[in-house]
This record gives C-alpha cells, sequence and structure tokens, in this order.
C-alpha cells in the first residue's frame, strides 16, 4: 500500500498533468479561432472559413474533455485533500467558485452559438459568440491561475480560530488574488499556451505539406499564420521568463536553490542551459560539479540579481525546511529552459525561410516542426512541474506544509486503490483523446463547398473517428 500523502500528490500531479493538455489548447485555439473567424466574416479569401470550422472541432474535443478532467480535480479537494480545503476554503474556493459560475458559464454558453449558430446568427453576433467563447476560456485560467498564484505568494489573508481548529480568513481580497504571483503566473502561462497550439498548427501543416496533399493553400495558410505566432510567442515566453524566475528568487529563494541545485551559499554561480550528469548518481544528485554541459559562469548568479554575475544565491542547506525534490525540480527546469531558447531558434528559423521564399521547401525545418509538434506541451508540463514540486515542503508556502493537507481519514488502501484507477482512466482518457485528434488530422480539412450548418463542425470530428479518414 502507498502512503496516503504520496497517493494523494502523486493521484494529484497524474490528473494536473492529463488535465492541462484540454486548457492548453483551448487557451491557445482562442486567438487564432478569433482571427480565423475575423478573416471569414470579413474577408473574401474562403480559405479562413475552412481554417476557422477545421480548428473549432479541436477547440470542440477539447473543451468536453477538459470540463470532464477538471471536474474530477475539484472533487479531490474533498476526497483527497479535505484538511486543506477546510483550512484555506474561504480565500482557495473562492476563485474557483467564479471560475465556474462566471467563466465557465460564459464560454460554454457561447460555444453552443459558435459551433452551431454561424448560418443563424448575423456576422456581428456569431463573431461576438466567438470573441466572448476566447474570454471565457481565458478568464478560465485566470481564476484558476489566481488560486494557485496565492499558494506561491500569500498575502490578504489572517489566521484564526474556527470551531476549535485554525484556518484562513479572508482580510483583503485585493491583496490577496492580485498577489505578487499572479501576473508572473497567468502571462507565462497564457503565452506558453498560444505556443504550444502555434507549434502544433506548424507541424500538423509540416507534415501534411511533405506529403504533398491537395490540400496546400489550407495547410500553407495555416503555417504561416503558426511562424507569425511563433515570432511573436517564442522571444516574449524567454524574455518574460527572465524575470518571472527574478521574481522566484525574491518570493521563493529555496525554489530558485533547488532549480539550480545550489546546495550551499555561494557566488558566481554558473547556469547550465544544457547539463549532463558525469556519474550515474547525478541524475539523483545534481549538484554542479557533477556535471557537465553549456555553463554560463555566473548566469544563475545574473539570473537571480538581475545583472550581477558575482550575486550570492541562498543554499538548500541555509533553510529550515527540508528541500523539494531537488533532481526533479532541477532537471525539469533545464529541459523547459533548452525548449524555451529552441522554440526561439525554431521560430527565427521559419521566418528566416519565409523571407527567403523557402518556408515550403526546406524540409528539414518541416521536420524540426514535426517533431517540435508536441514540444510545446512538454515545455508546460515541465514548468508546472517546477512551479508545484518546486513549492514543497508546502502546500500553501510558509503557511501549510503538504503532509497537514490530506484528508485526515484518508487510508492507505482507499488511496491506493483509486491512484491506480485514475492512471488507467486517465491513460485511457488521454490515448482516445490523441486518437481523435490524430484522425481529424488525418481526415483534413473541409471542402470549400462544404455548405452543411456549422453543426457539421462536430459532426466532422465524430466522423474522422470512424470512417477511416474517407469520405
Amino acid at each position: 500500500m502507498v502512503d496516503p500523502v504520496a497517493a494523494s500528490r502523486l493521484q494529484f500531479a497524474l490528473t494536473t498533468i492529463v488535465h492541462i493538455v484540454f486548457p492548453v489548447v483551448s487557451m491557445g485555439l482562442a486567438p487564432f479561432l478569433v482571427y480565423f473567424t475575423y478573416k471569414d466574416l470579413w474577408g473574401s479569401d474562403p480559405v479562413y472559413g475552412r481554417l476557422r470550422r477545421f480548428w473549432t472541432k479541436l477547440f470542440a474535443v477539447s473543451f468536453v474533455a477538459g470540463t470532464v478532467t477538471g471536474l474530477v480535480l475539484e472533487f479531490e479537494f474533498g476526497t483527497n485533500w479535505a484538511a486543506f480545503s477546510a483550512f484555506a476554503g474561504q480565500l482557495f474556493g473562492g476563485p474557483l467558485a467564479v471560475e465556474g459560475m462566471m467563466a465557465f458559464f460564459l464560454e460554454a454558453t457561447f460555444l453552443g452559438v459558435f459551433l452551431f449558430g454561424r448560418e443563424r446568427v448575423g456576422r456581428v453576433g456569431y463573431f461576438a459568440a466567438t470573441l466572448l467563447v476566447a474570454i471565457g476560456s481565458w478568464l478560465s485560467a485566470t481564476w484558476i491561475l489566481d488560486a494557485n498564484s496565492w499558494m506561491q505568494t500569500p498575502q490578504g489573508y489572517a489566521l484564526v480560530q474556527r470551531n476549535g481548529h485554525q484556518v484562513v480568513q479572508l482580510v483583503d481580497p485585493v491583496a490577496a488574488y492580485l498577489n505578487p504571483r499572479f501576473p508572473w503566473m497567468f502571462v507565462h502561462m497564457q503565452n506558453a499556451a498560444v505556443l504550444s497550439v502555434a507549434l502544433a498548427i506548424a507541424g500538423f501543416a509540416a507534415f501534411r505539406i511533405r506529403r504533398g496533399t491537395t490540400d496546400d493553400t489550407f495547410w500553407k495558410t495555416a503555417l504561416k499564420v503558426a511562424v507569425v505566432a511563433l515570432l511573436i510567442t517564442a522571444p516574449l515566453q524567454v524574455i518574460q521568463g527572465d524575470g518571472y524566475a527574478r521574481h522566484v528568487y525574491t518570493s521563493q529563494p529555496h525554489k530558485f536553490a533547488a532549480m539550480e541545485a545550489v546546495y550551499n551559499t555561494e557566488s558566481y554561480v554558473p547556469e547550465y542551459i544544457f547539463a549532463f550528469p558525469t556519474t550515474p548518481d547525478g541524475f539523483l544528485n545534481p549538484r554542479t560539479k557533477d556535471l557537465f554541459g553549456l555553463g554560463i559562469p555566473g548566469g544563475a548568479s545574473w539570473l537571480a540579481s538581475g545583472g550581477n554575475a558575482h550575486a550570492t544565491i541562498r543554499g538548500l542547506d541555509s533553510f529550515p525546511e527540508e528541500p523539494p525534490p531537488v533532481a526533479l525540480v532541477f532537471w525539469s527546469f533545464r529541459l523547459m529552459v533548452a525548449l524555451g531558447f529552441w522554440f526561439v531558434l525554431l521560430a527565427f528559423w521559419a521566418g528566416y525561410r519565409w523571407r527567403t521564399g523557402e518556408l515550403y521547401e526546406d524540409d528539414l525545418l518541416h521536420r524540426a516542426l514535426m517533431v517540435s509538434a508536441v514540444l510545446g506541451f512538454a515545455a508546460v508540463e515541465t514548468g508546472w512541474i517546477v512551479t508545484e514540486v518546486g513549492r514543497q515542503p508546502w502546500v500553501i508556502q510558509g503557511v501549510m506544509k503538504t503532509q497537514n493537507a490530506v484528508s485526515s481519514s484518508l487510508s492507505a488502501g482507499e488511496a491506493t486503490f483509486t491512484l491506480a484507477g485514475f492512471v488507467v482512466g486517465y491513460a485511457a482518457l488521454l490515448a482516445i483523446y490523441v486518437y481523435v485528434v490524430y484522425r481529424i488530422v488525418q481526415h483534413g480539412p473541409p471542402d470549400e463547398t462544404d455548405g452543411r450548418g456549422e453543426g457539421a463542425a462536430v459532426g466532422e470530428a465524430g466522423a474522422a473517428t470512424t470512417d477511416g479518414g474517407e469520405r
């Protein structure tokens, strides 16, 4: 049997890792769909109507999958994390409730118009519905990130006694919900979502262009739009991430020390963009002296201080609490940073090939785009590992430890049984989702002459999973 704390942490991590894929697709696709809809309604090129209908299928499938997995996450606050809910429910529950009552209902309501109303409402009404669906998807992220950012940098609260138990009481909503971490986390997450979807669109388009399909105009337009998005979001992610890391150093220095594997307080700490352990033990104990890689002398100190390569970084041994799992945080951060620089290189590579007129002929670029189609989601996953695991042993930074947040009545048997069930269920759900997306892409875009109602956008998604790609 697995310890209830460990099992609950693994179960929540699993559900989050799987769930986050779906809102990233929805949030990342939202601005693309707004653009495609605008060009379809007020432009003269019919390819944008096809682009809108095609990517709407993936948005709809992701919305449904995200809703199902998101509801399960919220149930876990009662089943596995009841102690946390009782302690911080007044403050943590507010954003979740608002997300459900405002953002989710806004998105779900107008999603019906977006999917089925193209021929039933005017152009202005349809574009407004599209815009509200996009706003709803981003508002959902706003409240979820607001709640999580408070756990990273809690403020605007007081600890009070209620019914013999100490709980969190909200005393300053503005300070709590506009906490220092929120703007950093929101910009980083939303930009990552758009970047991830742009990589996926570029990868799908490169795949179809290499195959020489008859839908060249569709996929070439999709590739150009994706490259423009990459040229904006990839550099922004690196630049904003630099400031974000500095904020982490000032607000959560123990997390930053784990990110850089600084065990003892020292100065002129190198920043290893690419690192490899020189011994097998280096995987689990990544001390700088046991690494071989591309390191920038004083880079970590420069990153932490904002320009001083000789700045001192506080080591993990100087903190009273036990350190987080350093290896997991360190390697996740390395992978996220490496992917970030790769995306910048990929974006400028594609932009250069576009400028020279070889965007559609560069086979090596197409292969790189295909391989990178899912790497944006990998970067998101590793980023969340750094965010959540790096905060340990705290579930609320400096306020409540994770071991005290698990439901007291949860037995090892119950925790182990549900963990096993979640592994099987969520693996199956993710596999089905990947299969449906694959069949949608394999099926290809709708015809220009497809004049059926917008319900076809959903119908085609189902057809793509049953007709072997033939219409």
